[in-house]
């Protein structure tokens, strides 16, 4: 039988009872499965684009993995006026529409039993006063022992009211023994100073250790890969510093516009957009020191260390770029340019590109720059970290046997294709000495017959684990913005950004960046 890890697991009747224990199991062994003890989760935004296709998919999947407590209760805060049975019928097309795992019918009706719904809006103290009053009475209809995660799918311009609100009612406070925790999506801020200020809001109400920033590229199978390449292979470790590695290059490219998100990306930018965070944060594991273990504290506190030693690249205007896709060829399909999109502003001057220049102080990385991009309209969706190598001196060889060779990179794929490439060079079979770039592949899909879990499955269950690993704290985000608001600022004292036709890889002045130290972007 699950057992839960620390807790109670609820009985027949949905009460907390005694938690079986295994006498064979050592506590110390992380590769069992995680099992959340009795809790419950209220979304707000529940009936949104991220709860619908992440969110509720997401939880039936790990009730169907068997990670969440039979007792789970799932709240959801909105406007509509519906019933809990209406409420569970449209997050049964949800999970049904959405979920990675099959869709079984035993699975969903046991989570059903626990789906409840307020109808309320934020600045209004009836739906709060309700949902102070459900999470009560779940405690003894479904045993979740008081504890709950709230999880805010909502404009960062709403989280100071409800946290108010939350705080008004009690529901931040729950029984002697019991969690409470919040969850906050992304963009935490518009720039340092409104960073600091939804900080100082929530600080307020939540404690810090209570505080779980979302970054859903940080529970990719491939990104958590980047600590087990590093630090459980010998392999890499050596040569992961200055004397061996020339650049770094971070990317994430859509190909997609924006579609019907004109009005909400407009005022955001790809900079802030994913820059800020996920960039960021994927350049701070990969230039991290090895922590003392895989703790929370520790690798918070390393990519902590690795973002104070760090600095934008001066001057702005040579080390970062700005662009909007114009009218081009999305493959076959002739696509309009960013003025051209329904409710787009033809004047803004928000960008669809962004390309900086960072660099890191420390005796490891010192002058190794490290080059984040992302746009929307490029040549295609990939998400990778290029760790380019310099260039042998080739000294046994003359130029025409390697004329053809490029340099050394270990390419860590984090989407669509997840996987590790290894770039080096090889003999061209032949009399002749020729030698040319050939790759070694590792496909997540081909080596491991387990599917990846998505990551709001991992990140969601972490929340209700109370393991924070996964998740920035508030000194990561500010350390994020202060290296991104100086570009931000001079930006906005520009002019329109660079035009580039959809479908290539961004403006000529993102090539420029690297070509004035006889660099290019890679083409993925």
């Amino acid at each position: 039988m699950n057992h839960t890890e620390g807790g109670a697991v609820p009985n027949a009747s949905g009460a907390a009872g005694p938690v079986p224990q295994n006498p064979l199991r050592d506590p110390r062994d992380r590769r069992l499965p995680r099992i959340a003890g009795p809790s419950g989760l209220v979304i707000f935004g529940v009936t949104g684009d991220l709860s619908k296709k992440k969110l509720i998919p997401a939880v039936y999947d790990l009730a169907n993995r068997g990670l969440l407590p039979p007792g789970f209760a799932l709240i959801g805060f909105g406007r509509r006026k519906w019933r809990h049975a209406e409420f569970a019928e449209f997050a049964r097309d949800c999970a049904r529409e959405k979920c990675r795992t099959p869709f079984r019918e035993d699975v969903w009706d046991q989570l059903a039993a626990g789906l409840r719904f307020v109808t309320g809006t934020f600045d209004a103290d009836e739906g709060f006063d309700q949902l102070s009053e459900q999470l009560a009475a779940l405690e003894s209809e479904r045993g979740t022992a008081g504890n709950y995660a709230f999880y805010l799918s909502i404009p960062p311009d709403d989280f100071p009211i409800v946290c108010r609100q939350l705080d008004r009612t009690g529901c931040t406070r729950g029984p002697e023994g019991s969690w409470r925790r919040v969850v906050i999506e992304k963009p935490f801020g518009h720039d340092l100073e409104s960073a600091r200020e939804l900080n100082a809001v929530v600080g307020a109400v939540f404690p810090e250790d209570s505080v779980f920033r979302i970054d859903h590229y940080l529970g990719k199978e491939t990104v958590q890969n980047i600590l087990a390449l590093r630090f459980a292979n010998q392999l890499f470790e050596p040569v992961w510093n200055a004397n061996h590695v020339d650049h770094v290059q971070i990317t994430m490219a859509e190909d997609i516009g924006l579609g019907g998100r004109a009005g909400y990306y407009d005022g955001i930018g790809a900079a802030r957009d994913v820059i800020q965070n996920h960039l960021i944060q994927l350049m701070a594991l990969v230039a991290m020191e090895e922590p003392t273990d895989f703790s929370a504290a520790a690798l918070r506190a390393e990519k902590t260390k690795v973002l104070e030693s760090t600095s934008l690249a001066l001057p702005v205007s040579e080390t970062a770029a700005r662009g909007q896709y114009a009218r081009g060829w999305q493959g076959s399909e002739n696509v309009v340019g960013l003025k051209e999109e329904e409710g787009y502003d033809p004047s803004s001057t928000t960008e669809t590109y962004a390309a900086i220049t960072l660099e890191v102080h420390n005796r490891r990385w010192a002058g190794v720059p490290f080059y984040l991009r992302t746009g929307k309209r490029l040549g295609r969706r990939v998400t990778e970290i290029a760790v380019v190598f310099r260039r042998a001196p080739h000294l046994p060889f003359d130029a025409t046997m390697t004329q053809e060779l490029g340099q050394n990179a270990l390419v860590i794929r984090v989407q669509p294709d997840e996987g590790v490439t290894l770039r080096f060079g090889s003999k061209v079979p032949g009399t002749a000495m020729e030698v040319r770039d050939v790759n070694m592949d590792f496909a997540y899909g081909e080596a491991f017959t387990e599917s990846s879990p998505e990551a709001y499955e991992r990140l969601i269950l972490d929340v209700l684990l109370g393991e924070p690993s996964l998740f920035p704290v508030s000194r990561e985000v500010e350390l994020s913005w202060m290296l991104l608001d100086p570009v931000l600022e001079e930006w906005e004292s520009q002019g329109t950004p660079e035009q580039y036709p959809a479908g290539t890889w961004g403006p000529k002045g993102a090539d420029e960046i690297l070509a004035r130290t006889g660099r290019a972007w890679r083409r993925p």
